[in-house]
Parts: C-alpha cells; structure tokens; sequence
C-alpha cells in the first residue's frame, strides 16, 4: 500500500506551508500541555502526601531543654557551686552571605517594624560583612573576625558561648531573625576565691562533672535533659499549634555538705597565714563533728579556685596526700595496750633515754635519764622507748587489729576522687623493727580525714563513728533526703577511751601556751615524723597536732598538719593553728565553758 505524502495531503485540502507549520507547533505543545498536565497530577494525586510531608520535616525542628544541674551548698545553704543561666551564640552562614539590611526611613523598615543601622548611620554592607558590624559591638568582638566566620555555607556556627540573658536580649532586638539566635546554656560558678577549690573540682564543657565533688556526685547533680519537636517559620519562630511532642527537663538535684562555709573560710585563712610565717611547704586541716562524723571544715593551702583548670587536673590535698602520723599514732597503740589487757594505764615504768629490743635500738626525741613515768606519762612525754616497753606483751596480729579498727589505712567511706586510703602492711610484712615503729606511728602512712577520725575514736568513747561529707539531697520538688551516715561501731571499751583521754588532757596541758584555748579544756596528741623530701632522703619533716575540743564534753576534733614548718615539733607549729581554730569554734558555736580538771591520771611516780 502507498505511504501518504504530507505535502500532497496539504495540496489536496488546500493548506499551505504557514498552515502546516502552525499546526505542527500546536500538536507539540499540546503535547507538552499534556505531559505538564500528568505531572502535576502524579504530583497532585501520587506524590502531594510525600512532598507535603518533606516541606513538613524542613519546617520541624527538635530543640533540647536543658535540664538546670543541681547547686551545691554548706550545711547551712551558702551557695557554693551553681549553674546561672547563659546563651551560646548561633549564627547561619547561609543566612548571613544573603542578608541585606533594612534601611532606617523605608516603606521596608515600616512594614517589618525594625531596621539596621550602626550607630545611628547605614549599615554601609550587605552579607555576613553587615550581620558583623552590627553584631560585634554587642558581642565585644572583632567585626572582620566575626565577619570570617559568619562568610560561608551551613546552618550552624557558634559565634560565642556563655553569654548573658541581657547580652542575649540586645542580639534579640538586631532584627538578625534566622541569622543569629540564642541556644540556652549555663555556666557553672563557684564561691568566691579559693574555698574548697580542688575539693569541689569542676565541670567540663560536656556539663559532665570533669572532678572533685562535682564528679563523685554528678549522678545527682546533672537531672535529664527534655526537648520539644515543633514546626518554625522563616525566623525561627514556633508556629502556634505545631507542637507534636514534648518532654519537660528533670533538673538535678541540690546537694547540701556538711561543711560549714564559715568555719572552713577561717581554716583557710588560718592555714594559708600559718604556712607562710612558718615557711612550711603546705598545710591540711580537718574538722570533724564528733557528735555526728560531719566533716565541718576540711583545707589546704593551696590557692586552686573550683573550676579552673587546676581544680579539673588536681584532686584536694586535703583528701589525697598522705603522711606518717608521727607519735599521734601512740593513740590507737596506747588502745591496744589497754584493751588487750596487758598494762593499766596507772602502771609504773622506768624509762630509758635508749632501749634496745631484739637487736633494735629505739629512742626517744628528746635526750633524758631514766625516767619514773605511768603509761600515762608515757604518752604524754611521747616517749617512743616507753611504748615499746609497755606493748611487750601486745601481739603483731593485735596492734594491727587496733590500727584498723581506728580506721587506719581503711577507706573513710566519703568516696571523695583522689582520696588515699594511706598504707598499712599486715603483720606478715613487718618486719623486725616496723611491729614495734608502728607503736609510735611510724611504718604506715594515713591522710588528714583518716587521722581525725583516729582520734574521734577517743572522742566518741570508744566508738568509731562513720565519717560523713554530704547532709542532705533536695530533688526538683523539694523533697529532702538525709545522707548523714548513721554507722557507728565500738572498738574499744568507754573506760579505756576515757582513760586514754584523760592521759591527751594531760598532753595538751604542756602545750597550753602554744596550743591552748582560754576557758576550755583540751585532749590532745602531737606528732613530729622524719619523711622523705625531695632527695629521696629523710630530710623533711611532717608536724601535726590532732585535738579533742572541749576535753570534758568533747564536741570537735580538730586535726592541723604541716610539711617543714620552722620550729618543727607539731605541738608548737600546727599547734598554734588548732589554738586558733579551736578559739573560733568555742564562739560560733557558743560552746559553754569547760568545768576544772579534777580527775588527772598521774603521770610520773
């Protein structure tokens, strides 16, 4: 069959050539018409549902509520750690390269409500150039830095952090909507100067307790953050009825220590004034209510503030630097010997300057001659040959059970970072001359909070009381829980303590011109110990004094150690320190007046 020839069809019915074409452009944009028309229909019918939900999931937005992290106070709310509302600074880069800014005086600036200028005149720049000359002022940064940073692509850079709400509300009214806005943050502060610097550590950038008491007790402090999904408009704002979800913020809990911020204030001015006048290499002290094991006050001397580097790198002297206790470890020895039985406290004894014991010699501080001394005098004259005598019958395996019932290298339970249990070898590992060193507190090494609580023991009439540093939780609602540990258990008899108490009465007695406080009585043992310096060699000197304050009706141990105070012996160097200290407490407290000794133990025959 013939094909049909087009032009031949187009003489045939009388078309010419504009006719044909006419009609050749209209077939193909019908065509076109028709295939726009499909389009729109699989987009209308087919694919609205799926593209209506991608403009939907651009518009939606998922912003984290930040949960508050809980304050940190002393026992009588002084606030010591919180966390103060700030902003971190956001800009959008691709918001910024396309901003043009509105002229003051325009039918633009009438409509909007808001124009730029910069000091009164135009902003004289478009794009991220003008965002950072109007920005930078507020912000007290560079404008061409800011302007660098701001000049690129992406939708999130941070600008600044930390700002406050006022710096915030200024950027607010910039008319900068969907360039620069706020993201809710917080900075942490601490108290003023150096008070409990490295005990309170710090945060990290995280929010995370980075050390300190902010790490130990982050679980509590941090709270769980929230957030709420929602769709915003061009600026950023939410659209009223958009919200789909939301989950409020837990804000941490506050914590309350037992210190006293007070109290703890004077300790460290009395130990920062003691290290420098007596040219010591450092000073720890520790106060301990012996009522309740509440740790009221507990110092160093070193100048770290919370949450500064050093407060993040260093864990408190306080808590990790240990020592040999020196003859105030004759307290748990002369226990040791009372309770097992093998001497009274009332016992005679002639002792010697030297004294030598299965070819050991042993001898005492200070040169002298055959003295008369009861075990009383003994300890309060610290005589090192008289312990060795008098715990002739006190087995290895008992002196070492008293030590750890005094809580000698135990942990105090406070689980503070850094905190040492100190040392203490078993009596397999002594060797001939240590299991009768560790009689006078030498061959084993305790920190500040173990040494208090050594001596509370005595306070506490024979009963070792579980040492606390935290009072109270307090959740978001208010609720209080107590977190003062209750545990208590006796290691020695009521007599035996207050026998021993009555021998520290007479101790302090001989320092109650360095280390007395007028008007109360004071038990009390001091230390002096050779420790190795920074030769290796034992060249440096710990001085501490440990004191039960008042001595008839005990309600504080103060502990004061220093490392190579001039003057060296404990009681007349960090026996000053527990002068002043014990002065303070007596009136803040207002602790009534000590009644006359009456019942002093002789000490000598």
């Amino acid at each position: 069959m013939r094909r049909p020839n087009p032009r031949s069809f187009a003489r045939a019915h009388g078309l010419d050539g504009f006719v044909t074409r006419c009609l050749a452009v209209g077939i193909v944009l019908a065509l076109i018409a028709m295939a726009c028309l499909g389009q729109l229909a699989c987009v209308q019918l087919l694919e609205g549902r799926a593209t209506a939900q991608a403009a939907t999931n651009a518009r939606t937005s998922k912003v984290v509520q930040r949960a508050n992290r809980g304050r940190i106070t002393d026992t009588n709310g002084t606030v010591l750690a919180q966390s103060v509302e700030r902003y971190n600074i956001i800009g959008v880069p691709d918001a910024a390269t396309s901003f043009t800014p509105v002229a003051c005086g325009s039918k633009q600036a009438e409509s909007l409500g808001y124009c730029h200028e910069v000091d009164g005149k135009p902003v004289g720049a478009t794009g991220a150039a003008a965002v950072a000359r109007l920005l930078a002022p507020v912000l007290d940064m560079d404008a061409m830095e800011l302007g660098a940073e701001l000049n690129g692509t992406g939708q999130y850079v941070v600008i600044k952090k930390d700002v406050t709400p006022q710096v915030k509300r200024q950027i607010d009214k910039l008319g900068l909507y969907g360039i620069v806005y706020g993201e809710l943050s917080s900075e942490r502060v601490y108290a003023e100067h150096t008070l409990l610097g490295a005990l309170l550590g710090g945060v990290g950038d995280d929010g995370e307790g980075a050390a300190g008491l902010e790490k130990s007790l982050n679980g509590t402090l941090k709270g769980t953050d929230g957030y709420t999904v929602y769709q915003q408009g061009n600026g950023g704002e939410v659209i009223p009825g958009t919200v789909t979800e939301s989950k409020a913020a837990t804000d941490g809990k506050d914590v309350a220590l037992t210190i006293d911020a007070d109290v703890d204030w004077y300790v460290k001015k009395v130990l920062t004034e003691g290290v420098s006048s007596s040219h010591a290499q450092w000073g720890i002290a520790c106060v301990e209510d012996t009522q309740t094991g509440e740790i009221i006050a507990l110092e160093d001397s070193d100048q770290i503030k919370a949450g500064t580097d050093a407060a993040k790198l260093n864990a408190s002297r306080a808590v990790s630097q240990t020592f040999e206790p020196g003859s105030i470890g004759k307290v748990p020895a002369l226990a040791a010997i009372l309770q097992n039985g093998a001497h009274k406290i009332t016992d005679k004894f002639t002792v010697p300057y030297e004294y030598t014991k299965n070819g050991q010699k042993f001898h005492d501080a200070v040169e002298h001659g055959n003295e008369h001394w009861t075990l009383a005098g003994i300890l309060q004259n610290s005589s090192n040959v008289g312990m060795v005598m008098a715990a002739q019958n006190v087995t290895s395996q008992q002196r070492y059970d008293m030590l750890t019932k005094f809580g000698i290298g135990q942990s105090t339970g406070l689980d503070l970072p850094g905190e040492s249990n100190g040392t203490l070898g078993t009596p397999e590992s002594w060797d001939g001359r240590t299991k009768d060193t560790v009689l006078f507190g030498q061959g084993y090494a305790v920190n500040a909070l173990q040494l208090t609580r050594a001596v509370s023991v005595i306070a506490n009439g024979g009963v070792n009381r579980r040492q606390s540093i935290v009072k109270s939780v307090t959740d978001a609602d208010g609720h209080v829980t107590d977190m003062v540990h209750n545990e208590a258990t006796r290691v020695i008899d009521e007599n035996v303590a207050a026998e021993i108490r009555n021998a520290m009465e007479s101790v302090a007695e001989e320092y109650k011109n360095t280390a007395g406080v007028d008007g109360y009585r004071v038990a009390a043992k001091t230390g002096t110990a050779e420790v190795a310096g920074a030769n290796g060699q034992l060249t440096s000197i710990i001085a501490d004094f440990s004191g039960i304050i008042p001595a008839d009706n005990p309600r504080y141990v103060v502990t004061v150690v220093m490392l190579d105070p001039d003057g060296m012996y404990g009681g007349t160097t960090s026996g000053k320190l527990f002068a002043q200290i014990g002065e303070f407490l007596m009136q803040k407290y207002e602790v009534p007046n000590s009644s006359p000794r009456t019942d002093a133990i002789p000490v000598d025959w």
